[in-house]
Parts: C-alpha cells; sequence; structure tokens
C-alpha cells in the first residue's frame, strides 16, 4: 500500500492523516468543508513542529510529512487512487453508511475500506457495500500520533487477508494492533464507557465531586486522566453515542447512559471541544476549573 485516503479532517482523521505522512505514505485528507481542511492542516502542521522541538522529528522530515498531504472536498476524486480508506466521519451510522456506500462506488475494485468507529458494527457498515470481505475497522486512539493501540476489528465478512494486510500497516506506522471481533463496543470502549458513565453517575448521586471522583482513579488506580477529565477529552457526546450503541447491542440496563450526561449534551457542554463540560477549558490555560452545574 502507497496511496491512503482519509476522510474526515477532524482530531481523528487528521490525526490518523499525520501518521501516515509521517511514515512515508501518500495521503489525500478529505472533508467537505474547505475551513475543516484549512484546520486540519493547520493542526498537523502545530502538532509536526511539537515533535521537531522535543526532537522526534527533524525539520526535514517534518517539510516531507506535509508534502505527502493532498487535502481534497471531493469524496469521489479522494477515493480514485487509494489502495487504502480510512474513514473518520462523526459516530453517526447513517452518515457512515452514505460514507461507505460512496466509497464502494468510486474507490478501486482492490481498495481496502476501513473506519475508525468506536462502536458501530462493522458487519452493518460492511452491508452498505459490495465488498464486505475488504471492510474492516481501523479503531485508532487519540492523539493518533502518540497513541500506540489500535482496534483492528473484523466484520463477519473480512477476510483473513485483509485483516493481515491491516494488521501488518499498522505494525509500519509504529502502532501496536490487536485484533478483536465486531461486537457493540469492541474491546476499549466496552470496558471504558461503563467505568466513564459509573464515574458520572458517582456524580449524579452526590457520592463525590468531580475532582474527588478523578483523583482517586488516578492516584488509587494509577489511571494518566481521571475518567471525568477523559469524558470531556473524548467528548460528551461520543460518550453518550457509545453508551447508547452498547445499550441497544446488547439490551442491557447496565449501559443505560446517566441521565446527567444526557442532559449535559443537550444542554451543549461537550467537554473540551465547546469549552465546557465537568471542566471549563481556556485556550492557552492548563489550569482544570471545574464548571458548575444546576443541581439534579
Amino acid at each position: 500500500m502507497k496511496n491512503i485516503t482519509v476522510i474526515g479532517g477532524g482530531t481523528m482523521g487528521n490525526g490518523i492523516a499525520h501518521v501516515f505522512a509521517q511514515y512515508g505514505y501518500n495521503v489525500v485528507l478529505v472533508d467537505v468543508a474547505a475551513a475543516a481542511l484549512d484546520k486540519a492542516m493547520a493542526t498537523i502542521g502545530a502538532n509536526l513542529d511539537r515533535q521537531v522541538k522535543k526532537g522526534l522529528l527533524t525539520e526535514e522530515q517534518k517539510t516531507a510529512t506535509l508534502g505527502r498531504l493532498q487535502p481534497q472536498t471531493s469524496l469521489q476524486e479522494g477515493v480514485a487512487g487509494a489502495d487504502l480508506v480510512v474513514e473518520a466521519a462523526t459516530e453517526n451510522t447513517e452518515l457512515k453508511l452514505k460514507i461507505f456506500r460512496d466509497m464502494d462506488q468510486f474507490a478501486p475494485a482492490a481498495a481496502i475500506l476501513a473506519t475508525n468507529t468506536s462502536s458501530i458494527s462493522i458487519t452493518k457498515i460492511a452491508s452498505a457495500t459490495r465488498r464486505p470481505e475488504q471492510v474492516i475497522g481501523m479503531h485508532f486512539m487519540n492523539p493518533v500520533p502518540v497513541m500506540k493501540l489500535v482496534e483492528v476489528i473484523r466484520g463477519y465478512a473480512t477476510s483473513d487477508a485483509v485483516c493481515q494486510r491491516v494488521m501488518d500497516l499498522s505494525r509500519k506506522l509504529d502502532k501496536v494492533p490487536v485484533e478483536v471481533n465486531d461486537y457493540p463496543g469492541f474491546v476499549a470502549n466496552r470496558i471504558l464507557m461503563p467505568m466513564i458513565n459509573e464515574a458520572i453517575y458517582t456524580l449524579y448521586e452526590g457520592v463525590s465531586g468531580v475532582e474527588e471522583i478523578d483523583t482517586v482513579m488516578k492516584l488509587g488506580m494509577a489511571h494518566p486522566m481521571g475518567p471525568l477529565q477523559l469524558a470531556d477529552f473524548i467528548g460528551l457526546d461520543v460518550c453518550l453515542s457509545i453508551l447508547r450503541v452498547l445499550q441497544d447491542g446488547f439490551g442491557q440496563p447496565k449501559y443505560a447512559p446517566c441521565p446527567l450526561l444526557v442532559n449535559m449534551v443537550m444542554a451543549g457542554k461537550l467537554g473540551a471541544k465547546s469549552g465546557e463540560g465537568f471542566y471549563v477549558y481556556t485556550p492557552g490555560s492548563k489550569e482544570l476549573v471545574v464548571a458548575k452545574r444546576r443541581e439534579t
């Protein structure tokens, strides 16, 4: 594989594009919004500058990486020469199904179609295509240039050859791929999201405060980040979406999202990306300030 197309210029999409380009692949980054592409390219540039400052890359490597990136607003043109397409759009089932129908129509017949979904069924996504054996999950972790794990998720029809190629490719990116099967939440979010949800319930029921809950998990369980801060980092809307996938997929009440989480998402308090979740986020400040909230 030499030519990679990434669909979606958001946090995950620009991170995935960054890593592929850094490791020598030609990358087309597709987003329907030109402004989103401009922001994505600026983010990649800033992250490369950070790597240079830390001595992880040279200026020459940074320049070469940027030279391998091509922004594109047309999906049809963006996937036309791809060996692998990685979809990293919003965690919305209908949107992903539409994108995969389009990818299947316009990408070369031999191209592998991957999704970075964190919870949606690979088998369901593959059903929107005429090549289900070539559809697979590549669930990168955020921030992509830093985190080593890639969950490689096999759909019901994913071939052994495609799975092996994606596992090998992940290793070439200096990642650690872990093969998992296609069940709601896969491994990472099936374990992580109930923990985050329980932390939100612990706050909701008045057991303790935001900082206290996070401190217990950081100092008592050696977590680098508390679950409420992590939820803010992921995006509370994303957490809610994944919990609903788990609840629908397993039909068990233990996956029901906490009412506080539902209310916060409805109120637009989505975490770091909206400026407020369980904490308040001020541009340029690393200080964590607990957000004020109404008693519920």
